[in-house]
């Protein structure tokens, strides 16, 4: 019959509907958008679309084919539960939608090659010119040259997005626990000082989604390991970060307790922030505070309309967090 309603249709566009609505909820005033493109949520921010010279976007999970339980998701990496086609498939879907966010300077599609790393949770950095036949290990890429489509994979971990807005040139930054500790984000503006003359007043850096401190708890292991390298690590914990750091525990030997076994008083843990964490990283190698912009978006708290590895005991999928360079300074017309 003309004019009637499919219910099966209209429930699906709802349900995305309002996936990207509650996404807007977490971005308010922040500078940050959720966009449906062909059925994929880009998650973007205005300090860098104002660059018409780069194009960049962080994934979201609906939208794929991929099937995690009921739920049709767009998982970026590769899993157990998934199936190389299906990853291969989103990622297809994925760039798609960033291509449709900056169409090629006078019509046509850009040639584009993506470029990704076996992630290690090091600060093991590479300057790429060209596409690889097979990934790198390491955490960071860098390049200058047109097309290369740089991706770092997180489901949790802190994904950074760099811009040299006077070289032209980008990088993409997977920071964990280990890769904050190891100053990897610090680490990657020194590499593009080296291949592009990069400046870090120049520098546009992006924090998108990860697992906020509201929710990233961690052991005496980690915050011993902070303390050790940072004398302001203390403003990125909540909880008892002096005993933590101190090693300060009442039992030290839990067979010498009168506890029953399986009653074990647990072990005291602090929140950290990653965020926190990077965002001083940066500031302390020169970046402008200003020019540093985070998400608010928590992966443990948006299981929605993100992936968590912690919150998702493992059972989850990747997100992608992806920056290119579309165009010189010299094509320009």
């Amino acid at each position: 019959m003309p004019g009637k309603k499919q219910p099966g249709k209209r429930a699906a566009g709802v349900t995305g509907r309002r996936k990207i609505r509650r996404a807007a909820t977490g971005l308010a005033d922040s500078g940050w958008s959720a966009q449906r493109l062909g059925g994929v949520v880009v998650l973007h921010t205005a300090a860098l679309d104002r660059m018409d010279w780069l194009i960049h976007g962080y994934s979201t999970r609906p939208g794929g084919i991929s099937c995690l339980g009921p739920e049709r998701v767009l998982n970026l990496g590769s899993a157990d539960w998934d199936t190389p086609e299906a990853v291969a498939a989103n990622g297809k879907r994925f760039l798609a939608a960033l291509a449709s966010r900056k169409p090629r300077r006078g019509g046509g599609s850009a040639q584009t090659s993506l470029v990704t790393l076996r992630q290690c949770h090091s600060d093991l950095i590479h300057a790429v010119s060209t596409p690889l036949a097979e990934p790198l290990a390491g955490d960071a890429l860098l390049t200058s040259t047109p097309g290369l489509m740089l991706a770092v994979r997180t489901a949790d971990c802190l994904p950074i997005l760099l811009a040299d807005t006077r070289h032209r040139a980008v990088a993409a930054v997977h920071a964990g626990w280990r890769g904050t500790l190891a100053r990897i984000a610090q680490k990657a503006l020194g590499r593009m000082h080296m291949e592009f003359g990069t400046r870090p007043e120049d520098v546009v850096a992006a924090l998108g989604p990860s697992i906020g401190g509201c929710c990233y708890e961690v052991g005496p292991e980690v915050v011993q390991a902070y303390a050790a390298q940072f004398p302001n690590a203390r403003e990125w914990f909540d909880g008892p970060f002096e005993r933590l750091a101190a090693n300060d525990d009442p039992a030290p030997f839990p067979w010498l307790s009168m506890t029953p076994p399986g009653h074990e008083v647990p072990a005291p843990r602090a929140q950290l922030d990653l965020r926190a964490a990077n965002r001083w990283q940066l500031t302390a190698a020169g970046v402008r505070g200003e020019r540093i912009v985070s998400s608010r978006l928590c992966t443990a708290c948006r299981t929605d309309l993100l992936f968590s590895h912690r919150r998702e005991q493992g059972r989850t999928g990747r997100l992608l967090a992806v920056i290119g360079v579309v165009w010189r300074a010299q094509d320009r017309a």
